[in-house]
């Protein structure tokens, strides 16, 4: 069954403060297809909440048109109707299935993998092993002279001043 209601908001949304307005809207327009279409399950489209949301929480709009259907899902083998709820000019979404889902994940794989081969010809892959060598020669590459010589001499004059410390402290007992 498929209905199209034109709803009065504006009576309802100005008993609300005005930063509660729009919510206030929600609750109407969802009241008003409870009463109209018999059903207190009642689910709001995307694009109708969009629209009432649209300028803010303080000004929705004073009226809109909307199309209600009822529509029937299963869950744990109990079949539950409820009502939905949408904008009059709002695409219709199809629901998929895990089977056309699996599909699409399995195209997609295909489709990358194509890609893969085909950017990366036999060449490409001999430059790129020769460059993973290269860096590997840098990285295993000793560090130079003048450079090991400087870390060392801070840490020896470290390690010497510390040393010295520590053998003032546990040598002595008392006064120097």
């Amino acid at each position: 069954m498929e209905r199209i209601y034109t709803i009065p908001l504006r009576k309802e949304f100005l008993k609300a403060p005005k930063y509660k307005r729009t919510a206030r809207a929600i609750r109407a327009i969802r009241k008003f297809i409870q009463k109209h279409m018999k059903n207190d399950d009642v689910r709001i489209g995307k694009y109708l909440n969009l629209e009432v949301w649209e300028h803010g929480r303080k000004n929705p709009p004073s009226k809109i048109q909307v199309k209600a259907f009822t529509e029937k899902i299963k869950k744990k083998d109990k079949e539950i109707e409820y009502v939905k709820v949408e904008l009059i000019d709002a695409p219709i979404e199809k629901k998929e299935t895990k089977e056309d889902k699996k599909g699409k994940k399995e195209e997609k794989l295909e489709e990358t993998k194509e890609k893969i081969e085909e950017s990366k010809p036999a060449e490409e892959e001999k430059i790129d092993e020769k460059q993973s060598e290269e860096k590997k020669e840098v990285l295993t590459h000793n560090i130079p002279e003048h450079q090991k010589s400087r870390g060392k001499s801070m840490l020896d004059k470290t390690q010497k001043s510390q040393q010295k410390k520590v053998s003032g402290i546990i040598g002595q007992t008392g006064k120097k």
